[in-house]
């Protein structure tokens, strides 16, 4: 039996709400085999909703693989922030870094920008996006979500984007009813499944706090669980949406996100060099050591 260190760390916590759970096992020099990641998120269903492994690297600083209950994740924003945030604060070395590099397993190498000091955040640099083919109609998208048609906001449109998980984006007309939709899990992973949706982001141009540039809400049932509280990858795809339509200039902004059964959570976003950025601060639950 080996032992690993072990944090539950939830990202993107502001003063009120509780963020987005996810845990990392930091296995140094050691590589887990997919089975024995499956199995570690396996063992954390319903706890947290990905776990990270971050372990050494050749061609970076770190290499992060991601794993829900269900399957390796191509890329999980939310874990990224929690674990990074962790170690550069707890990592003299990568403290003084103002860029640190990661290696995804799926997405390449991406940049984390320290700005603990400066705003008690991290950053991440969104994967590339890519606009994908929609074939799906306003009628089948809301029939998915268990909602009227006339629900889905016709000033903007339904898009499809990929900034680290294939994200279908669905404007929704009122911040009340954006807050309220609940559908069936077991219906939605089943239109996800047959339409290659990693993830579901509804939106509201109207948000709770005048301070935020919009309100949103991830549905993710194809990784094991309905929602997602605070995401990285949706609103990167959402940030890229948002640039794309001419509904917001690149500036630093916050999005607001999460049903009305939990305190609104905060995802910051602005762009450097033509990339879209993502992050938020983190907060440790959990300190100990994982047997395997």
């Amino acid at each position: 039996m080996n032992k690993y260190r072990y944090k539950k760390v939830n990202a993107f916590t502001s003063d009120i709400s509780k963020g987005n759970p996810a845990a990392y096992l930091y296995t140094e020099n050691e590589m887990l085999s997919e089975k024995e990641m499956l199995d570690v998120g396996k063992d954390h269903a319903g706890f947290v909703s990905e776990v990270v492994f971050c372990s050494a690297s050749t061609k970076a600083d770190l290499k992060l693989t991601y794993y829900s209950s269900e399957c390796e994740v191509d890329f999980c924003g939310h874990g990224t922030i929690a674990a990074m945030y962790d170690l550069i604060k707890n990592d003299k070395t990568l403290r003084t870094k103002k860029q640190i590099h990661i290696e995804t397993n799926r997405k390449g190498i991406l940049n984390i920008f320290n700005n603990i000091e400066q705003e008690d955040a991290v950053y991440i640099t969104a994967p590339a996006a890519q606009h994908l083919s929609l074939k799906l109609t306003n009628e089948q998208v809301a029939c998915a979500l268990e909602i009227p048609i006339s629900d889905i906001d016709e000033k903007y449109c339904v898009d499809f984007i990929d900034a680290g998980l294939r994200t279908l984006i669905v404007p929704i007309k009122s911040f009340e009813k954006e807050i309220s939709i609940y559908p069936s899990e077991k219906k939605l992973k089943e239109f996800c499944l047959n339409n290659e949706v990693d993830i579901i982001l509804i939106f509201s141009k109207n948000a709770g706090n005048s301070n935020y540039i919009a309100h949103t809400r991830v549905f993710a049932p194809k990784f094991g669980y309905l929602e997602d509280p605070a995401t990285g990858s949706g609103n990167s795809a959402f940030a890229n949406y948002l640039l794309k339509n001419a509904l917001w200039d690149g500036t630093p902004a916050v999005i607001e996100q999460g049903g009305d059964n939990i305190a609104f959570n905060s995802v910051s976003i602005k762009t450097f060099e033509n990339s879209v950025l993502f992050g938020g601060k983190a907060t440790t639950i959990i300190d100990g050591y994982y047997y395997i």
